[in-house]
């Protein structure tokens, strides 16, 4: 009998610590698509101003730099093993190809620092090829790794 009660609560663990893996993934996959949510929320803005889709403010402007520099901090940790399946558009070369998907974080971070620099300006000949580095540094790392 004590065979069978040490089989029936071992496998009550193994069950408990596969949905916690479970909900660990389901989480980090909404972590990281609330911060790309974020990143759309302040690139937005940005883009339309550049575009003179609606006017320059320079303190708004900045302020969507500073906060996209921040976040460009924060997606990779949300990339945990296990979470390439499931309600995400990541392709499995995140997984299979981890050194270049992270150097693209790297290159994003540097050029999203470059235009909180270049926005306190508030010169657009220094502002408008930063956002183009930014926006030309995301779409590389759609390109390669999320799917359509």
């Amino acid at each position: 009998m004590k065979k069978y009660m040490t089989a029936a609560v071992g496998g009550v663990l193994l069950v408990s610590a596969l949905s916690v893996q479970a909900a660990e993934v389901d989480d980090a996959i909404e972590y990281r698509q609330g911060i790309f949510n974020a990143f759309k929320w302040n690139l937005g803005p940005m883009g339309a101003m550049i575009k003179g889709k609606m006017p320059y403010d320079q303190a708004q402007f900045t302020l969507h730099a500073q906060r996209l520099e921040t976040l460009s901090h924060m997606p990779l940790e949300g990339f945990v093993e296990g979470s390439d399946s499931g309600d995400t558009d990541a392709k499995a070369e995140i997984w299979s190809d981890m050194d270049t998907f992270s150097a693209g974080f790297d290159k994003l971070q540097t050029n999203a620092a470059a235009l909180v620099e270049a926005s306190n300006t508030g010169d657009m000949e220094q502002i408008k090829p930063a956002f183009g580095a930014v926006a030309k540094s995301c779409k590389g790392c759609h390109d390669n790794f999320r799917k359509d």
